[in-house]
């Protein structure tokens, strides 16, 4: 049943509205004194994250870089002396497992918010429950439709995502392909895209041909859309031949990390070599070096993701490897990573999200406290849609108004070779840039 959120419904509004139209059901709303999981001594959050299966090289490394931030913010005194602990749970993934788990986090171990909320499967599985409860949720590792609001009121507001909207994305892939410049993109002939049949690969394949619409007809034509399963262990031979046949320059794979590095295989397999361009998700070293040492990636067959975050001041690393220039806001990140005992993980760009997630919910605590109000879900809120909040390595983001949009910039980068391929490198091609300035880069010709 659909339910009705209004951020205020006075007793007598809600007896009135039940009388005359006993079919809608008038759920709870907030009164600014919901709370839960707040002491003196403690404040509790939750998440639940895969630290099993295929997924595992996610989530471990993820959480390791919330729980650096934890670690410092608590050893220098943490909120009014009260510590902020994560209570996590493992979901392998599965999104009834990571339903079950999050319910669980909720109403028995009653934390106050969601922090770095984990994964195309749970948050699809629970994203209706959290807005049902109103709890804050900040940051969902994943960028899937449902978390995309333009105007939230009322208890959809707790959602609060930060990482791009696959849709959103799907929008960039199509202009980097596209866009005439050594820089900003590829300046393809002929595009291919793949993707899969779930959440990730939809959202993303939605902008690709959302963003399409603007182009000429004869730039359409040389579109090649195909679709494959997102399951572990998928023959992918059938959709990856068929854009080999058609001879595309450029390969969108729009895919989630595991069924991505399986596609890769396949075009190897296929002595397919074009240029590839994948989701910000599939941007970490350690994924793209395997696959490099698995001879699927190659100087014939490069691969380019987007990337929201900036650890270089560099516009593009060459493919020497010589020494590069890192923002001040990663070499802050490496030394909060050291001092939170989590070295291991400390080049990992998943632990740099979870970093970026525990300090955008410190943020929130930091303007409650700044305004000496009571810590309640709904003050939160409203301390986070204040003014735009400014993202580590990263643009920033605005929550005013309602606008749950997720990061809209989006960089570029690439794996760049070496011998040997432990050395590999991941570094950026292009800023950030807005999607209207990349499409600004499209020859003319190719628009409608």
């Amino acid at each position: 049943m659909k339910k009705i959120n209004l951020f205020v419904l006075s007793a007598v509004s809600a007896v009135i509205l039940a009388a005359c139209n006993p079919a809608v059901e008038v759920v709870k709303q907030y009164d600014g004194t919901e709370v839960q999981g707040v002491t003196a001594e403690k404040i509790l959050i939750g998440n639940t994250a895969a630290t099993s299966g295929a997924f595992a090289t996610v989530g471990v490394p993820f959480n390791a870089g919330i729980n650096a931030v934890l670690k410092n913010f608590n050893d220098a005194g943490g909120f009014d002396g009260a510590t902020v602990e994560l209570v996590h749970y493992d979901d392998s993934f599965d999104g009834a497992i990571g339903l079950a788990a999050t319910q669980k986090l909720v109403e028995q171990d009653k934390v106050f918010a969601l922090v770095g909320h984990f994964g195309t499967n749970t948050v699809a599985a629970t994203v209706d429950y959290i807005k049902d409860q109103g709890i804050p949720m900040v940051y969902a590792a994943t960028g899937i439709s449902d978390l995309y609001q333009e105007a939230a009121e009322g208890f959809n507001k707790a959602v609060m995502p930060v990482q791009p909207i696959y849709n959103s994305e799907g929008r960039m892939m199509l202009a980097r392909a596209l866009a005439d410049d050594a820089v900003s993109g590829l300046n393809a002939t002929k595009i291919g895209v793949i993707s899969t049949t779930d959440d990730a690969g939809e959202g993303m394949l939605y902008g690709v041909q959302k963003q399409a619409e603007l182009l000429s007809v004869a730039a359409k034509e040389n579109l090649v859309y195909v679709t494959t399963p997102a399951e572990q262990g998928t023959n992918h031979s059938a959709p990856v031949n068929t854009l080999k046949t058609a001879g595309c320059d450029v390969v969108i794979v729009a895919a989630n990390q595991v069924p991505f590095t399986e596609i890769l295989n396949y075009m190897r397999d296929a002595n397919f070599n074009t240029k590839v361009i994948t989701s910000y998700v599939t941007a970490n070293t350690d994924i793209l070096r395997a696959a490099a040492a698995a001879g699927s990636i190659t100087a014939d067959r490069p691969v380019f993701t987007n990337s929201w975050l900036d650890v270089t001041d560099l516009a593009y690393y060459d493919a020497t490897l010589n020494p590069y220039a890192l923002t001040p806001e990663y070499v802050a990140y490496l030394t909060e990573m050291n001092t939170g005992g989590q070295v291991a993980y400390s080049g990992s760009s998943y632990a740099i999200a979870g970093y970026v997630a525990a300090k955008i919910f410190l943020e929130g605590l930091a303007r409650v406290k700044a305004a000496d109000k009571e810590l309640t879900w709904l003050n939160y809120i409203n301390a986070m849609e204040e003014e735009p909040v400014d993202l580590p390595m990263g643009s920033e983001i605005d929550y005013a108004d309602g606008k749950r949009l997720g990061v809209t910039d989006l960089g570029f980068s690439k794996l760049y070779l070496a011998d040997p391929v432990n050395t590999s490198a991941l570094a950026e091609v292009d800023t950030l840039r807005t999607l209207d300035y990349v499409w600004a880069l499209v020859p003319a010709a190719k628009k409608a």
